[in-house]
């Protein structure tokens, strides 16, 4: 059966006038549907036809990732572990924030890779490999599923304001889908995002860049982390096989809109990448483009070797980047409680689940063992 949520409105449109002989209105109405009104079944489209409701349940399916997990932070971070259809894990984050009017906005970070080929040192989801691409129906089903949690049914007027392509993989390696869902994505009759709440992070792939950037459908943020080869090498080891000083270069010519700027996140790394030194490099780096810096305090995560730089290093490192004029803002970190990080939830399910295999497998041998005894005795 196709899922239909894995079909882009062109494709919706051809499938239901050829295979199914339908008007092209209903795939606008079955559209609205799947993407504004949160459907979970054909049976919910009250003003599409019985019989057209009938023709989609036999050939087609809505597939929602399952809710795993959901923790809820403090500081109103909300973190679901999800389950796709084949049963891979991954995660999507929802940060709050308020507007000027004191509204609570929504900003989700989305995953578009179960696991991430980039080993990046500092990640908990570097560590776990790569599994497999995620489609763009799975992309999506995140926003589905975070929509669905805070009861945000109004395109009009959305909890769910921007969008961050940061969670587990790397975008640039699943273009394709990443490419289809954010053509989905800025589809007024659809989910009706704004390229300009849209934000796609690289840690810098040469493949793709200059489509994205040439497409206009996002704004664009690279993961630097690092303000020379070498330490990104040490850090970022499969990222840097695309030197920095050719990734600058293919920045320097990045297709930009009016008022727009690339993103440079930074992750400070306590005693790593925070010295006064390392911003003096960062500067002379970034000054090459138009861009501003978005400085975020590690999250500490187990197994992992770093930690969190002190507030006197956070602070004098943001207070040179300003006074060399480079735009830098302070992310702190928010979810600590929950395991918010990238991966971090994941690794924690995954940690457990051995730990009760290895209870399991345990139990198991000394059941063995009694029954061998037992035989023995008699």
């Amino acid at each position: 059966m196709i899922d239909i949520l894995n079909l882009t409105y062109d494709e919706l449109e051809a499938w239901m006038t050829g295979d199914l002989g339908e008007p092209r209105f209903r795939a606008r109405q079955v559209w609205q549907w799947l993407w504004q009104k949160n459907a979970r079944s054909f049976d919910a489209m009250t003003n599409v036809s019985k019989a057209t409701r009938a023709r989609l349940a036999e050939a087609a399916r809505i597939t929602w990732p399952e809710v795993r997990t959901v923790k809820t932070s403090a500081d109103g971070t909300v973190k679901f572990l999800l389950a796709l259809a084949d049963g891979a894990l991954v995660e999507t984050v929802l940060i709050p924030s308020e507007s000027r009017e004191g509204k609570v906005r929504m900003t989700q970070c989305l995953s578009c890779q179960v696991g991430c080929a980039m080993g990046c040192t500092f990640c908990s989801t570097g560590s776990m490999g790569f599994e497999r691409n995620m489609t763009m129906a799975e992309i999506l089903g995140q926003v589905l599923v975070a929509r669905d949690h805070l009861g945000d049914d109004r395109p009009d007027h959305p909890i769910v304001r921007n969008l961050v392509f940061m969670g587990m993989g790397e975008p640039l390696l699943n273009l394709a889908e990443v490419m289809r869902s954010l053509r989905t994505l800025n589809d007024e009759f659809g989910l009706c995002f704004s390229p300009r709440r849209i934000t796609v992070s690289t840690c810098g792939i040469e493949k793709g860049l200059r489509e994205l950037g040439e497409s206009g459908l996002a704004f664009l943020a690279v993961s630097l982390h690092a303000p020379n080869q070498e330490l990104r090498g040490h850090i970022m080891p499969r990222a840097a096989r695309w030197s920095l000083d050719d990734l600058m270069a293919a920045l320097e010519s990045y297709p930009l809109k009016t008022r727009e700027r690339i993103t440079f996140e930074y992750l400070l790394l306590g005693g790593v990448n925070d010295s006064i030194e390392h911003a003096r490099e960062l500067v002379r780096l970034v000054s090459r483009t138009k861009a501003k810096l978005n400085l975020i305090v590690y999250n500490p995560a187990e197994g992992l070797p770093y930690e969190a730089p002190s507030e006197a290093r956070i602070l004098a490192f943001e207070q040179y980047l300003w006074s060399k004029n480079v735009t830098a803002i302070i992310r702190k970190s928010k979810g600590q409680d929950i395991k918010a990080a990238c991966g971090q939830l994941k690794a924690s399910e995954l940690a457990e689940l051995a730990e009760g295999a290895e209870r399991t497998d345990a139990a198991a041998m000394v059941g063995m063992t009694a029954m061998t005894e037992e035989a023995a005795g008699e």
